[in-house]
């Protein structure tokens, strides 16, 4: 995980600083913020896989980085880590995308474990999203499987000419590339001799 970069933020610069240890200690790259603006312009500047971030903190508070984290990277894990904790907090912050949520004082070893899962899991999302962005075309009869509005690999297997033709509207016309052109133009010649 050491190559995962961690948003830090907190108001309290004491739990910035431990915490922030915690993680480095624990492999990872920690980019530390005391508020809003800070994480802002991290967010903006800087890739981001992991925010930890204090719940209640004066100007920006937890759900609002929450909020601005996925809406620059829905991917993002987002940990809420509060001394303040409660069971309509807990649930705004699930509501909002949170992937956990934890109690202070907090476990380093049960951090940790949560923060690995989380990071597991949206490697695995980021692989699967690389593989549901091919194009499945089959290698004998070039067909095209259109998982379109179904479970990746599900989709009905359709002719090129169909398939482009219910994704994109267009009727695909049939014409010759320069390489096959000049392939045909030359069988042709030698038919003719």
């Amino acid at each position: 995980m050491s190559n995962k970069v961690t948003l830090l933020v907190d108001d309290e610069e004491l739990i910035r600083e431990t915490l922030s240890r915690d993680l480095k200690e624990g492999g990872y790259e920690v980019l530390t913020a005391a508020g809003g603006e800070q994480v802002m312009q991290f967010l903006r500047q800087s890739h981001v896989d992991l925010v930890v971030t204090d719940l209640v903190m004066e100007g920006m508070d937890g759900i609002e980085v929450l909020q601005a984290a996925k809406e620059y990277d829905p991917e993002v894990c987002v940990v809420i880590l509060t001394g303040f904790g409660d069971l309509a907090s807990a649930i705004a912050a699930v509501r909002h995308g949170a992937d956990e949520y934890l109690l202070k004082p907090y476990d380093f070893n049960d951090l940790h474990l949560r923060i690995s899962r989380c990071l597991e899991k949206q490697e695995l999302q980021r692989r699967i999203k690389i593989y549901e962005e091919f194009l499945p075309i089959c290698s004998v009869c070039r067909k095209i499987r259109d998982d379109c509005g179904k479970a990746h690999g599900s989709g009905e297997w359709l002719s090129m000419e169909e398939y482009f033709s219910r994704r994109t509207g267009i009727k695909p016309s049939h014409s010759y590339c320069p390489v096959c052109f000049k392939q045909v133009e030359e069988e042709l010649r030698k038919k003719q001799r």
